[in-house]
């Protein structure tokens, strides 16, 4: 059985807990809960005992990077997370999404390919287990305000305020 590898890190906004299984990131969240964010992967990991470490490595560093002003560094982070076609559609439009920017709800789902579909792109983000690398906090509804976030709209709104701070940067964009 796979061993999920786990670390807590401190960041401004809160501790980032990060599950890792075979070199690549399966869940990361804005709590210092392990288990609690294991229990929303599917099986079988869902199922995998935890190892605690001190660090996980380059996927640490790249999360520690991003906090420092490198917002490309999510991108660079191997990620790994299950789910429906039309969620995984959802989640590729947001990590190609340039840092510091927002899109509606509704043009996400339209750039995802189910023009229309504004609630189902809202619960794709919903079901991402991989803040901030898959970064719904971009998402924010048609008005221009910022919406729902899984850990609250002061994380939300310092993850958008980190990113305007440090868009200036040399950002590494996805290919």
């Amino acid at each position: 059985m796979t061993t999920i590898e786990t670390t807590t890190m401190t960041t401004p906004v809160g501790p980032l807990t990060l599950l890792a299984a075979e070199g690549a990131l399966v869940a990361a969240g804005f709590t210092g809960d392990a288990g609690d964010l294991r229990s929303r992967l599917r099986s079988p990991l869902r199922d995998a005992p935890l190892r605690r470490l001190a660090g996980l490595g380059d996927l640490s560093g790249a999360l520690a990077s991003y906090f420092d002003g490198d917002l490309g560094a999510p991108t660079r982070v191997p990620a790994v997370q299950t789910g429906t076609v039309g969620q995984r559609r959802v989640w590729e439009v947001l990590r190609a999404l340039p840092p510091g920017r927002t899109v509606t709800y509704a043009r996400l789902a339209s750039q995802a390919g189910y023009a229309g579909a504004a609630r189902a792109a809202g619960a794709a983000c919903g079901a991402n287990l991989l803040a901030p690398v898959v970064p719904c906090h971009r998402a924010v509804r048609s008005d221009g305000t910022m919406g729902g976030y899984a850990y609250g709209p002061p994380v939300k709104r310092w993850l958008l305020d980190h990113e305007r701070r440090h868009v200036d940067r040399d950002v590494r964009s996805p290919a």
